[in-house]
């Protein structure tokens, strides 16, 4: 078996995801969240092995399937509290940007006294430090809350150490046997597990999404401007401080 991928710099993104945990961990005001989204799930009766808890059995070919739902995830592991919007739609930079949003919306005055969030993030095309759709949104996001924005990036191939995925994991686990032949197979048992003996709060996203957003030359050189990406860690380790009013974006 071939050794596992590695670049040069993954012990040191290694450190740095650490070092900020530690430091997240220590301070007050500070909100530590966990973003992944995972493979689509394709509605119909597929047998996706395990065994049923109902004694339904899958198809034994394969088939065109009644439609294809696709999770992403927001986990907080100081809590075990895990929210997961499901679309059939892209997953794009804006349709990321606005589940957190939403996420934070609903959390209302209990995250008043909040100053820094940290994300945790695996690099994939959507949300990477190279994004810049996804980076103008963070921009944004960290000019409306008035917060320090820390995207802090796992090393290339070693997505499974971002917490998002033990929560994947307890999913795929859980539903796995059944059938997921409609989007109200794929909502409930997605309501009904538990990480930590704490239910997902679970919504349908209904808007559409296109992938591609590009922001103009001249708006990506003021964008890297609000951008504090650390030597050497350029891609995976990058501070958004909320910018000055007379730098503000609109």
């Amino acid at each position: 078996m071939p050794p596992p991928k590695k670049v040069k710099e993954t012990d040191a993104i290694f450190a740095h995801v650490h070092d900020v945990h530690r430091r997240a961990a220590g301070e007050e005001g500070t909100l530590r969240l966990s973003l992944d989204s995972k493979a689509p799930v394709p509605l119909g009766p597929f047998s996706r092995g395990g065994h049923s808890r109902t004694g339904t059995q899958g198809t034994d070919h394969d088939f065109k399937p009644d439609g294809v739902l696709t999770p992403f995830g927001i986990f907080r592991p100081q809590t075990s509290e895990s929210e997961l919007f499901f679309t059939d739609s892209k997953v794009s930079s804006d349709f990321m940007a606005d589940c957190l949003e939403r996420w934070i919306r609903g959390r209302g005055e209990t995250l008043k006294e909040v100053r820094k969030l940290v994300l945790d993030l695996d690099n994939g095309p959507e949300n990477s430090g190279q994004r810049s759709q996804w980076l103008l949104r963070m921009v944004l996001l960290a000019q409306k809350y008035q917060w320090v924005v820390v995207l802090v990036y796992y090393p290339p191939y070693h997505s499974k150490y971002n917490p998002i995925e033990r929560l994947w994991g307890i999913l795929e686990n859980y539903w796995r046997g059944e059938l997921l032949d409609s989007e109200q197979a794929v909502l409930g048992y997605a309501a009904n597990m538990t990480y930590n003996g704490v239910h997902p709060r679970v919504h349908r996203v209904a808007e559409q999404y296109a992938k591609g957003v590009k922001l103009p030359r001249a708006q990506k050189r003021r964008l890297e401007q609000s951008l504090q990406r650390k030597p050497g860690l350029e891609k995976w380790a990058i501070e958004i401080p909320p910018p000055p009013p007379d730098q503000a974006f609109t």
